[in-house]
């Protein structure tokens, strides 16, 4: 009976978690553009930007989610596939409204309801078994099984036309056309058609189909008069960009040269070449296509954060300085860009550019809590420096952000007894310390 209520509840949390082994990756000017897509739309929805991010997700399937607290993620084939920012906000404004209706935090009022009715099915099933009728107990068992999924599904279905609902509300609200979102659906009712998805009993989904998600929200999207906005032109562009950059650097060299090839010579093309020639192991070619981006456009931080960063992973750190620098300043010291730099200036091995290093990286961690790469860059400078204690500070910062415990914990004692007591770093090794430890214990308790 246990094998099968875990087998039960497996199949409901494949349904409702996401798959474990994505990556993330980032990108300043992905995460720009993602900032300025959502911002109208997260305040529509009674949110705060400062805390709702927009993630992008290395997977090639066409999809985005929510899985707890306020972070939408969005998978990079959604990117592929969505041919304008627009349909892009309608996917988001969808995802904001799992968050504003804490669809995740209610997720046990759909799972506690099937469970029971397979539980009690479980129950009288087993007991007809024991009676000497096991065919009929099996059947039993079956009907229970099927009846909880059919309910667990039911309920996914409406918070999914609940989040579409609200998603068209926001958009409305924010006066940003509903156009794109459905423009998406279509694409994706043509995907399933593309696929042979005909034919199928729409209640043994987890989604409404698309037809039916077009159907509720069409009226609702055309009679606002947010339907006749004009796209953002400034979006639009920088969102062709970043596809193209995407493009790049997740499909194979040969797909992204099919896509763009050499008689390609618009800003896209560049920037899509870029990325494949740097990742295909061609530095001279990579580095060709950035300098045609930066002659279109000296000023542009991302045009020189690709020249610089061509230049510093081909072996050229000290080169790699000045665009990067010019990249840092252009791009209001974002701390990916500024995490980069940082990185050219310690790969010079030039210790006089040591202590412009440790600003810049201190800058970055202190602006950026999500970026365990500029920790360790910061732990490298110190080393250098012979800055024994602060150098084990940036590696418990690192380690207690990756989930390294043991690492977070002697890295933060060692800090502890040799920094002043009571000074700025010093409480904070303590709480790395005094935080791992924590959950290192609680993690004993668990086994």
């Amino acid at each position: 009976m246990k094998r099968l209520v875990a087998a039960f509840a497996l199949s409901i949390m494949a349904l409702a978690q996401p798959a474990a082994a994505q990556s993330i990756l980032r990108d300043a000017e992905t995460e720009a553009m993602f900032a300025q897509m959502s911002t109208p739309l997260v305040k529509a929805a009674g949110l705060s930007p400062r805390d709702v991010r927009v993630v992008l997700i290395n997977d090639d399937s066409i999809n985005a989610f929510v899985a707890g607290g306020q972070t939408v993620y969005v998978h990079s084939g959604l990117i592929r596939e969505a041919t304008t920012a627009n349909q892009v906000q309608g996917v988001i404004a969808h995802e904001l409204g799992h968050i504003a209706d804490g669809h995740v935090v209610l997720a046990d009022a759909g799972t506690k309801p099937a469970l029971g009715v397979t539980l009690l099915s479980m129950v009288l099933g087993l007991a007809a078994i024991a009676a000497g009728s096991g065919e009929a107990g099996a059947g039993i068992m079956a009907a229970g099984q099927q009846v909880g999924m059919n309910k667990y599904l039911s309920f996914t279905r409406t918070q999914e036309s609940s989040a579409d609902a609200a998603g068209a509300r926001y958009l409305n609200t924010a006066g940003i056309s509903g156009r794109g979102m459905l423009e998406f659906f279509k694409r994706l009712q043509g995907q399933e058609y593309r696929y042979g998805y005909t034919n199928v009993d729409p209640f043994a989904q987890t989604h409404p189909l698309s037809g039916t998600r077009i159907a509720n929200l069409t009226d609702t999207l055309q009679a606002a008069p947010a339907w006749s906005a004009k796209p953002d032109a400034a979006l639009e562009e920088r969102f062709r960009r970043v596809k193209a950059k995407l493009l790049g650097y997740t499909a194979t060299p040969d797909e992204t040269l099919r896509a763009f090839p050499v008689t390609d010579q618009s800003i896209y093309a560049h920037y899509a070449r870029a990325y494949a020639y740097h990742k295909a192991g061609y530095p001279d070619k990579a580095d060709a296509e950035a300098d045609a981006l930066v002659e279109a456009d000296p000023a542009d931080p991302y045009f020189l954060e690709i020249k610089g960063q061509i230049l510093l992973e081909a072996g050229k750190p000290a080169e790699a300085v000045a665009p990067l620098r010019a990249a840092t300043q252009g791009s209001d010291a974002n701390p990916l860009v500024a995490t980069t730099f940082g990185h050219a200036l310690i790969a010079t091995d030039d210790a006089g550019r040591y202590p412009e290093a440790v600003k810049v990286l201190r800058a970055a961690v202190g602006r950026d809590d999500d970026n365990p790469f500029a920790w360790y860059q910061l732990g490298t400078v110190y080393e250098r420096l012979g800055d024994a204690p602060r150098a084990a500070l940036a590696t418990a910062e690192r380690a207690s952000m990756t989930g390294d415990t043991r690492t977070a914990i002697a890295s933060a004692r060692y800090a502890l007894a040799n920094l002043a007591p009571n000074s700025t770093d010093w409480i904070r090794a303590q709480d790395i310390s005094m935080t791992a430890q924590n959950d290192l214990d609680d993690k004993k308790k668990r086994r």
